[in-house]
């Protein structure tokens, strides 16, 4: 009886201290009833931008958001964005996203495409909702769009850019001849590929731009052919050109009919001078710059029809000086007739 008695007295202490325990940390009693109906914590902790794709016009940005959800589960949970143009305010563009519902102590990530003129700034604010209730909310600012530059004219192939010599133009020069009023100029631009593939399919097209008038006195255009990674080529041209005048030598770089790149440098063919990209006030024969000129010689003036002209510092014969000499030399025949 006493072995039962102590075995009852034993049972009956763990109830009563199971008891005491639910009245004091009633979680630790939880069943899976229970935990449904605590609190859930759903919050933005960041937001993320990549560009998707960038056109001439307009850029598609790629927006990443970052959830932190604890506690209960949370239901119908969804993600609403609206891109604002930050100078008018007016919403430019809008995505929504759902996530569904969430349990457990967790991250979750969500992402959408917006579409927005490439030409401006912009503020991007996220709303999350759960059944249909705004629980957060969030602001992001994008700038600088404009600065990304289109698909069709990304080229890892660029003018060089000399190290520790920045007055190192990307385009130079040198004087092949000069006769007869015209120059013949060897120009040659230094391109390099600072990507990691092959570079293929460009062509430079090299321009001689009178500078006072932007008159285009020549230009050609040569195949650049393959560049290797990491590797510069020097494509090279001969233009003629007028001398005695100021010019711009542009080198503008193509790639399946796009403009991908520009150098520009200063050819001085009249040193006496200093023409600057502003002057205008310069005596300039417009006719020199002609794409197709006369070259029939002048008639020449036949010798007999000529007029003989004085030489400085002896003039001709005056009417004054005719008269006196005839003079003199009727005198003299009425002195010595008989």
């Amino acid at each position: 009886m006493r072995r039962d008695a102590l075995l009852v007295g034993g049972a009956g202490a763990v109830v009563l201290g199971l008891l005491l325990a639910a009245v004091l940390a009633p979680g630790i009693a939880a069943n899976p009833a229970q935990e449904r109906i605590r609190q859930s914590h759903t919050d933005i902790r960041d937001t993320a931008f990549s560009a998707e794709r960038v056109g001439g016009e307009t850029v598609t940005l790629n927006v990443t958001t970052l959830f932190e959800h604890r506690g209960g589960p949370a239901s119908n949970l969804t993600v609403s964005y609206r891109m604002v143009d930050s100078e008018t305010g007016l919403v430019v563009a809008r995505a929504t996203r759902d996530l569904g519902d969430v349990s457990g102590d967790r991250e979750v990530e969500t992402s959408a495409r917006l579409t927005v003129e490439r030409e401006g700034d912009y503020e991007l604010r996220t709303f999350l909702y759960e059944n249909g209730r705004r629980i957060d909310t969030a602001e992001s600012g994008i700038r600088g769009t404009g600065n990304l530059v289109p698909a069709y004219a990304e080229s890892t192939v660029e003018f060089h850019q000399f190290a520790g010599a920045r007055g190192i133009p990307a385009v130079q020069y040198g004087i092949d001849r000069a006769d007869d009023g015209q120059v013949r100029v060897n120009v040659t631009a230094y391109l390099t590929n600072g990507g990691d593939e092959l570079g293929e399919g460009f062509r430079v097209q090299l321009v001689a731009r009178q500078a006072d008038s932007n008159i285009v006195a020549d230009s050609a255009s040569v195949p650049v052919g393959e560049i290797r990674p990491g590797r510069s080529v020097t494509p090279t041209a001969e233009l003629t050109v007028p001398d005695n005048y100021t010019y711009y030598l542009d080198a503008v770089l193509w790639k399946d009919g796009v403009i991908v790149g520009s150098a520009r440098a200063t050819a001085d063919l009249n040193p006496r001078r200093s023409v600057g990209p502003n002057t205008t006030d310069v005596d300039l024969d417009s006719g020199e710059f002609a794409a197709e000129t006369d070259t029939a010689e002048p008639v020449a003036e036949p010798e007999a029809t000529r007029s003989p002209t004085p030489a400085p510092g002896q003039p001709g014969f005056g009417l004054a000086v005719g008269v006196v000499a005839l003079c003199g030399l009727a005198l003299l025949a009425r002195r010595w007739s008989p």
